[in-house]
């Protein structure tokens, strides 16, 4: 075998990589990126995703460059560009990576029909962007868990492979034709603060949260003003960090709060293994509660006020602040803020999962779009009619309010609980509020609304 090619797609990285380790057995390979029309065309191609992506291309072209290699990139419809690579090079196979998205899936049906059509093979390689491949563990009755913790149990006792070296040298073909490597600077609309991509910097962050984070995980990640999460969300996004290598390295440091963060790689596996199985549940209900949400017409300046972070409930607003400003948010203000679009205001989960995803730079079909359907109640929640109240969740997780004052200024000035129900102040001294928006919806009234929709009444 002369030449391969290794696609990649959302496995961004040189360690860890069977894709890549099987495509380097060639005695040369071709290491290929496709800007995909198809994303773009679908409005997924995002500012934040498209800036942190430039970081990470341009970072794994610096490693296969240390290597005597270097990424070639091309931009159009996947299939059509891999083939031409292939007939370029006369490439015998092509490896990638598994995915689980109805669009990653059509997409490898449609390559590997073409590269058959010319004599070629393709090879798609498990446990690159999961831990545990989506199939691995099944129930006797279904092809997928719908319940984490059955799922978890099995995912658990399954032994991991161990984590690949990266390649010692990368060999590609000469005069295969690249475009020139995307940069951030050419992204506009991006978030103020928004972190740095690639493989290099996913591995710095991740050593300092093995050595200076985990161990306090358990505790501490409901902390909203700690910030005390490894923020690896990103990285795993995009495939600059393995998963496989993210457990294996959990476990070895060992504690109740390793094996909370390992529980959290395990969610992302168990929404996957959801999406490979009902791709639909991209899109729709995956347990329809026949649900009569209010219009986007009628709950029209309702919605502008959540997205703008001036609902007047000031952890929803200093969550949805810290999105736009960072292109991130903590778990926690994630669910509270699903939980007040979906629940209090009574709107449609996939108004707030699209806004998620025009903004999130770890934006994923499955955690974003299964996650908002856990919160809606109309996912894999075993109670599909929780409702997390701000104020309350305010006062446990941000108990002396400096996550609020860190994201909404017009609070500084309030101290302790106070800050969490700042409408109490109104007729004492309205200039320390400093043109703070009255709550948007009394909470009683929106609970009610939501129980009264969902009933069907």
């Amino acid at each position: 075998m002369n030449v391969s090619v290794v696609l990649f797609t959302s496995d961004l990285r040189l360690h860890d990589h069977p894709a890549l380790r099987a495509a380097t057995e060639a005695r040369q390979v071709v290491p290929l990126f496709v800007r995909d029309r198809g994303v773009a065309d679908a409005g997924f191609a995002a500012p934040n995703r498209l800036a942190f992506l430039a970081d990470c291309l341009r970072d794994l072209d610096a490693g296969l460059r240390e290597r005597g290699g270097r990424l070639v990139v091309r931009s159009g419809d996947v299939v059509d560009e891999v083939c031409k690579v292939a007939a370029e090079t006369d490439a015998d196979e092509v490896h990638l990576a598994a995915d689980v998205s109805g669009y990653a899936r059509l997409r490898e049906r449609r390559l590997r029909h073409a590269l058959e059509a010319e004599g070629r093979r393709l090879h798609v390689h498990e446990t690159v962007t999961t831990a545990v491949a989506p199939g691995a563990v099944t129930p006797a009755s279904s092809g997928h868990f719908a319940v984490f913790t059955p799922y978890f149990r099995h995912w658990s006792g399954l032994p991991l492979r161990d984590p690949l070296a990266a390649p010692r040298a990368v060999r590609v073909p000469d005069g295969v034709g690249s475009e020139e490597l995307p940069t951030r600077a050419g992204v506009p609309g991006l978030s103020p603060d928004l972190a740095t991509g690639g493989e290099s910097t996913g591995r710095k962050q991740l050593a300092r949260w093995l050595r200076d984070g985990v161990a306090t995980y358990e505790d501490r990640h409901d902390d909203l003003a700690g910030d005390a999460t490894s923020r690896l969300s990103p990285h795993l996004h995009f495939g600059t960090l393995s998963p496989v290598e993210l457990v294996h390295r959990a476990r070895r440091a060992d504690g109740p709060g390793a094996e909370a963060f390992v529980r959290q790689l395990a969610w992302r596996d168990f929404h996957r293994q959801v999406l490979a199985d009902r791709p639909a549940a991209a899109t729709t209900d995956y347990r329809t509660k026949h649900d009569r949400w209010r219009s986007e017409r009628t709950a029209r300046e309702d919605i502008a006020a959540w997205k703008e972070g001036r609902t007047g409930y000031p952890l929803i607003d200093a969550a949805m602040r810290q999105l736009r400003h960072e292109g991130w948010m903590h778990n926690r203000g994630r669910l509270l803020t699903a939980s007040f679009l979906t629940k209090t205001l009574y709107v449609d989960w996939r108004v707030g999962a699209r806004h998620f995803l025009d903004l999130l730079v770890d934006g994923d079909v499955a955690n974003n779009q299964l996650n908002w359907q856990w919160m809606a109640g109309t996912g894999t929640d075993t109670r599909p009619n929780r409702v997390l109240n701000p104020v309350t969740q305010a006062k446990r997780h941000d108990p002396d309010g400096a996550y609020v004052r860190r994201w909404v200024p017009e609070l500084a000035g309030l101290e302790g609980p106070a800050v969490h129900e700042p409408w109490k102040l109104r007729g004492l001294d309205r200039a320390v509020l400093d043109d703070y928006p009255d709550p948007i919806v009394d909470l009683a009234e929106g609970l009610a609304r939501f129980r009264k929709g969902r009933a069907g009444e």
